[in-house]
């Protein structure tokens, strides 16, 4: 199936179709990205990891339309700084042993975590918990931080986004006021 078919089954799908594309998209993208970090060495690594952007920018972008009723430009913003972050690790840029691209995942993250707040079609619990990821992922700032709070942080980050995603996965959004909040935007 060419890249043009699957990308117009995916925008005429149901928002609860969306979530849950995005939801395997984030799992898929994690695995592959911890099998390849933890298990391959080389030129593979490489490939895993490229594997593992791709993914997370297609999932980015599904996440950009469901929240796209909620307030536009601030999704597209969380899209804008999700890709920078993705850029930083595609050419594996970590400048003084800062990791860039958490950073950027923190500000994208205390993002979704608003819009998933400001939203109707998703608890928000699941906001309060994607907004306390990205708190987890802003400590990457600074080194000596992240040494300290090292591996608290690491599973804040990962507790808030996992949760959400998994909540994408299994539940989905609620269609109807998906739709209702997409009419009335």
């Amino acid at each position: 199936m060419s890249a043009a078919v699957m990308t117009g089954r995916i925008a005429e799908a149901s928002p609860r179709s969306k979530a849950r594309i995005a939801g395997v998209l984030y799992f898929l993208s994690l695995l592959t990205a911890g099998i390849t970090e933890t298990f391959v060495r080389g030129r593979l690594n490489y490939a895993g990891g490229y594997i593992a952007i791709a993914g997370m920018a297609a999932m980015t972008l599904i996440v950009y339309d469901i929240f796209k009723p909620v307030n536009r430009r601030l999704s597209l913003l969380a899209v804008f700084f999700a890709f920078v972050g993705l850029a930083f690790e595609v050419v594996r840029w970590q400048p003084q042993g800062l990791n860039i691209a958490l950073v950027f995942h923190g500000l994208y993250g205390l993002l979704i975590g608003y819009l998933i707040f400001r939203s109707t079609f998703l608890p928000r619990i699941l906001g309060a918990l994607m907004a306390f990821a990205g708190l987890g992922w802003l400590t990457y700032l600074s080194s000596p931080l992240v040494n300290h709070l090292s591996p608290y942080n690491l599973a804040c980050g990962l507790l808030g986004d996992i949760s959400v995603y998994l909540w994408l996965l299994v539940m989905g959004v609620n269609a109807q006021r998906w739709k209702e909040q997409a009419s009335a935007a």
